[in-house]
């Protein structure tokens, strides 16, 4: 049996059985993104490829995917060689995907280093006000197909348009805050590509009680079991 780790572009072939990474997936799904935006696929046809990009097991699952366009010639360059393939510097990748539906994060989540979102047909809703964040930067790779992706960022949060395509759809970035001047504010970098579809990142403060006099915290009885009442410092009972 021929040893799969030693193949080379060329011997890159619809009988390769070696088992397919998240990272050969991923480069299969954005020459099927490009076809997409070139016009080359339907919307159909786009989403169909995409759930059998993300569902395929070994390499000879990707070729059909991906022989009738452009890069086909090319098909051994987009699956990478598994002892070619470097580990990345930035540490965990993470892949959201709505096709229509919608997924989103918020709260208290755990953000990545790099994050790839894709939106068709649906919507992405990603809040970073209170994620945790990996360091101070994060990598956001998202894309919308007659869809959108909403990101809301802190004030102390810079934004950084890292570029990318728009094809009848745009994108909205935060604009500057002074909270995020600063030498430390963590930085969310954004690559987007917009087909009938939109990117809007928007800054926040974070949400928290309201103005007034305060809070009294109290524990009472009630029955034989003690309980915590809050109150406006301002209330009369």
């Amino acid at each position: 049996m021929a040893d799969n780790n030693c193949m080379t572009p060329q011997d890159f072939n619809e009988n390769s059985r070696l088992r397919a990474s998240d990272a050969d997936r991923d480069a299969a799904a954005s020459v099927v993104n490009t076809a997409m935006a070139e016009g080359r696929l339907t919307a159909e046809e786009h989403s169909d490829r995409l759930d059998a990009i993300y569902a395929a097991k070994t390499h000879a699952d990707l070729v059909p995917l991906l022989e009738d366009l452009p890069a086909a010639g090319t098909a051994a360059a987009v699956v990478p060689k598994p002892a070619a393939t470097p580990v990345a510097a930035t540490g965990h990748h993470r892949r959201i995907v709505a096709i229509f539906g919608g997924a989103t994060r918020k709260g208290g989540w755990q953000a990545d280093p790099v994050m790839e979102v894709l939106a068709v047909f649906g919507g992405v809703e990603l809040d970073f006000r209170d994620a945790v964040l990996p360091g101070n930067q994060v990598l956001l790779k998202a894309t919308a197909v007659f869809g959108g992706v909403e990101v809301t960022v802190p004030p102390e949060m810079q934004v950084i348009d890292a570029g990318g395509m728009a094809i009848l759809g745009g994108k909205d970035i935060a604009g500057a805050s002074a909270e995020a001047a600063g030498p430390d504010a963590p930085v969310l970098r954004v690559e987007g590509t917009c087909v009938f579809g939109g990117i809007d990142v928007k800054r926040k403060a974070r949400k928290s009680l309201r103005r007034g006099k305060g809070v009294n915290v109290s524990i009472e009885n009630v029955g034989r079991l003690p309980a915590v009442r809050i109150r406006s410092a301002d209330s009369d009972d």
